[in-house]
């Protein structure tokens, strides 16, 4: 069975792990993605927008691999701060909605003692099936 590492176009370059595995049948396993941008760099230290930025990217490895958001089956986040996310549910709807839509796939939340980046508040993983016929 064939396997294709994804990696969005102008990305840095991963080290020591995939931002993306897409297998033969379709289904798409993205790896935890964090509040950087595409160079690495966190530009804000705020929950909002770490979880903004890191849903855009597991986006971004879904588009790379030739899906869409809609192709998006599971998402599980990793938080470090319980607190933020039930303080801020308002401007997590939104901020969830302008990345991903109405599209609310099944998702896990799991609170964690820390990241492995310092500076990361959230991180976030998806499994997605492309190219599959939409029912």
């Amino acid at each position: 069975m064939s396997k294709r590492i994804i990696h969005p176009a102008g990305w840095a370059a991963a080290k020591g792990y995939a931002n993306g595995m897409l297998s033969e049948n379709g289904v798409l396993y993205v790896g935890g993605q964090i509040g950087w941008d595409s160079d690495q760099t966190f530009r804000t230290q705020d929950f909002i927008g770490q979880m903004t930025q890191a849903l855009a990217n597991v986006r971004a490895v879904v588009e790379a691999a030739g899906g869409e958001v809609a192709d998006i089956v599971r998402l599980t986040w990793y938080v470090v701060d319980k607190t933020q996310y039930l303080q801020r549910q308002r401007e997590v709807g939104t901020a969830y909605r302008s990345v991903m839509g109405r599209h609310f796939p099944a998702m896990t939340m799991v609170v964690v003692a820390g990241l492995i980046e310092d500076e990361a508040l959230v991180e976030i993983e998806a499994t997605a099936e492309i190219g599959r016929a939409k029912g």
